[in-house]
Order: C-alpha cells, then sequence, then structure tokens
C-alpha cells in the first residue's frame, strides 16, 4: 500500500483524501495549519493520521499540494529537504506554468514532479464541503515536468483512476489557455455581473426578484476570495486573452441590440446550438463537472 501525503486539507485537498481512503489502495496523511481542520479531517475520515508537515512528507511515496496557487512555491521551499528520493510529487493548483517553474527551480532533481489539476469543485470551500464523489467521471489534467520519470506518471495516473477521475495528459501553457477560457473567465464574469448588479441602487428591489437565472450565473462568484485572486494573477495573460475575446462578443450583442437587428435571434440560436452540442458530447442534460 502507497503512502499519500496530502498538505492542505480545504474542499479538495479533503476530498481527495475521502476518495484515496474510500478506494482502499491508499494510506493517507495530512497536514494543515490549522487544529480545528486537522480533528475535521480525522473525524471525516480524510486521513489515516496528521502529521507535522517534515513529518508528513518524509516517508511519503507521493505528496500533493492542495493549497492556494500562490502559496504553492512557499510549500515546495518548506518540504524541498524533506523529501526521499524518488518521491512524486504533484499539486491541484488551477494553474500550471507558474507552478512548474516554482517546481524546477524548488524542488529536489531526485524527486519527480507531476503537475495535476482535477477539473472539479464547488463555489462552496473547506474541509467541510469536501466529498469523496467530487472527482467521479471528471477530467484531471496531469503535467508531467520533463524530468519525471515514467513511473512517477505511470503512479499519477493510478491515482487519478483510483478517484474515479479520468487522467488528461496535457502541456501547462496549453492548460493555462484552454482553462482560461472555460474557468478562469466564467468566474471573472461572474464576479463582474454581482459587482454590476448590487452596487446598483436597485439592488433592494432586484434581489427581491432575482431567481433561479441570477442564481445560476452568479454561483462562482461565492468562489473563495483568496484562490480568485491567486487564479487571476499566476494566469493574466491567457485571462486577459480570453477577456478581450468577450469584451468583443459583448459588443457584438450591443451593436445587434441597439440597432434592432435580425441577426439577433441567429446569434441566441447558434449559441443554443453550440451549447446543446457540447452537453450532448458530454453525455448529459445540464450537468458538467
Amino acid at each position: 500500500m502507497r503512502t499519500v501525503s496530502i498538505i492542505g486539507l480545504g474542499l479538495i485537498g479533503g476530498s481527495l483524501g475521502l476518495a484515496l481512503k474510500r478506494s482502499g489502495g491508499w494510506q493517507v496523511v495530512g497536514y494543515a495549519r490549522r487544529p480545528e481542520t486537522a480533528r475535521l479531517a480525522l473525524s471525516r475520515g480524510a486521513v489515516d493520521r496528521m502529521e507535522a508537515i517534515s513529518q508528513a512528507v518524509a516517508r511519503a511515496d507521493v505528496v500533493i499540494i492542495a493549497t492556494p496557487v500562490m502559496a504553492t512555491g512557499e510549500v515546495f521551499s518548506l518540504i524541498a529537504g524533506h523529501l526521499r528520493p524518488g518521491c512524486v510529487v504533484s499539486d491541484v493548483a488551477s494553474t500550471k506554468s507558474q507552478v512548474m517553474k516554482w517546481a524546477q527551480e524548488l524542488l529536489p532533481a531526485q524527486v519527480s514532479f507531476v503537475g495535476g489539476h482535477p477539473m472539479a469543485g464547488k463555489e462552496t470551500s473547506g474541509l467541510e464541503a469536501a466529498e469523496a464523489d467530487l472527482f467521479r467521471d471528471c477530467p484531471y489534467c496531469l503535467v508531467p515536468a520533463s524530468s519525471a520519470s515514467a513511473e512517477a506518471v505511470t503512479i499519477m495516473k493510478d491515482l487519478v483512476l483510483s478517484i474515479g477521475a479520468r487522467p488528461v495528459p496535457i502541456e501547462a501553457e496549453t492548460h493555462d489557455f484552454l482553462v482560461a477560457g472555460i474557468s478562469h473567465l466564467p468566474l471573472v464574469l461572474s464576479t463582474a455581473l454581482v459587482g454590476a448588479t448590487t452596487q446598483s441602487s436597485s439592488w433592494s428591489q432586484m434581489s427581491a426578484l432575482a431567481a433561479s437565472g441570477y442564481r445560476d450565473v452568479s454561483r462562482l462568484a461565492s468562489t473563495h476570495p483568496r484562490m480568485s485572486r491567486d487564479i487571476c494573477l499566476s494566469n493574466q495573460g491567457p485571462i486577459l486573452e480570453w477577456l478581450d475575446r468577450f469584451i468583443a462578443e459583448l459588443e457584438k450583442f450591443r451593436q445587434l441590440i441597439g440597432g434592432g437587428s435580425d441577426q439577433l435571434e441567429k446569434a441566441f440560436e447558434q449559441a443554443n446550438l453550440a451549447r446543446q452540442e457540447w452537453l450532448g458530447k458530454k453525455g448529459q442534460k445540464d450537468k458538467s463537472c
């Protein structure tokens, strides 16, 4: 039985622990800064035991960093001198290029780094929201460092499969561009919608009328603020590119609406068909990872 150490036990780290424990093939060791989080992880069965960070990684076969993106480099520095040779190190950050640079600069040559990003989550954060089924049938991006061993990549693929997810090998730059469009852009748009509406003098009246449409589109604005900040600061270029594309699309709709164009219905129809095609390919009606 392999040992995996999870550094950070929020929504993703806690869910990983629960999923790995349920799979039965892993001994799970955890580290959390706050004692109350450590107690909750033990009581929920997300880990077999909690240890100090140096001890947690010293005997681990796999170490997974499940902290906010901008804290990842700091954790690499903290654990670098305690990792055993041959250990596999991974992460769950939503951006990969910056993390890969930190891994190359800070981790010892005797370990293999395989970056990771499970395409799963909720707008709620914290260990309280963790669940073993969070990764079920979802893509899990794997970004091996050039120095990572073939065995390390296989170990991470096996780990991903054991939690019910689908391993997706991908390059860091490609990952960051694609995810900026399908994940980071929606986060910014959802937040901007909440800002535009709640700062209106009419919000008290609007809020009484807001229902499922507003709730669904504004959902991502409930993401933990630090996590949202870290995503944007660690993937600025791709996010700005997608924002420019979206602004151009908004301008197109502004002109169609303002001009009363007969092409307006066509624009809505194209988007409707494109979304239905996407849902059909995923084999679902209206649910995504």
